[in-house]
């Protein structure tokens, strides 16, 4: 089911039109609406900074999140557009999307590694390389995943785990449409190093033995 899902704090905006929203700005908020799920749409107002902190971490319209309005219940909520300032590229509103149970959204999902102390690959000093930490998926507003579990028990070192290897919740789908690499069991740098050397050796010896038959 859900993991723990970020809450956002907003506050109802009394007024609209473009007044209302210079005002926002002033006061260092940053207007927005709230809208769907058969309801009236909501003007609501962030908290600029906030906000700012939650777009530069990335991700944001691709994150689920929790509203919190004073005098409403609390709403899943999922970001449809930030305008911002064609010069300074500071967001100058944001809209939301409110979720019914049944709703598709793309989200990022973190993977968990099962199968680690099995792992021979492991056993023999190979390196766990978890290329892909978290998966962008196809959910339900309702079902949301807490994580997905990638199995490397059987992997020797060289060896790669790719979603096709993932059991995914009934419901999800990869928004990437063809096999991918999340896991891979590599060989210890200092193994590859030495083995980088002996390659570079085997191809001198090479090199002066054709040099010699001239």
């Amino acid at each position: 089911m859900a993991g723990q899902i970020p809450d956002l704090e907003a506050f109802e905006r009394t007024g609209t039109g473009k007044g209302a929203a210079r005002q926002a700005r002033r006061d260092g908020m940053v207007p927005g609406i709230v809208f769907g799920g058969d309801v009236d749409p909501l003007p609501i107002n962030l908290d600029f900074n906030k906000l700012l902190t939650m777009l530069r971490k990335g991700r944001f319209k691709a994150t689920l999140f929790n509203m919190k309005v004073e005098g409403h219940d609390d709403v899943r909520v999922i970001c449809r557009d930030v305008q911002r300032h064609v010069v300074k590229d500071l967001p100058t509103h944001v809209d939301f999307m409110r979720l019914k149970r049944t709703t598709k959204i793309n989200l990022f999902i973190n993977v968990e590694v099962a199968g680690e102390e099995e792992c021979p690959g492991l056993k023999k000093g190979g390196t766990l390389n978890l290329v892909r930490p978290e998966v962008e998926l196809v959910v339900t507003a309702a079902d949301i995943p807490e994580s997905i579990v990638v199995d490397i028990s059987e992997l020797e070192i060289g060896d790669n785990a790719t979603i096709a290897n993932v059991k995914l919740p009934e419901g999800c789908k990869p928004v990437i449409d063809r096999d991918f690499v999340i896991a891979q069991v590599s060989a210890p740098s200092g193994l590859a190093s030495s083995d980088d050397e002996e390659e570079g050796a085997d191809g001198e010896e090479a090199a002066a033995t054709e040099g010699g038959e001239e």
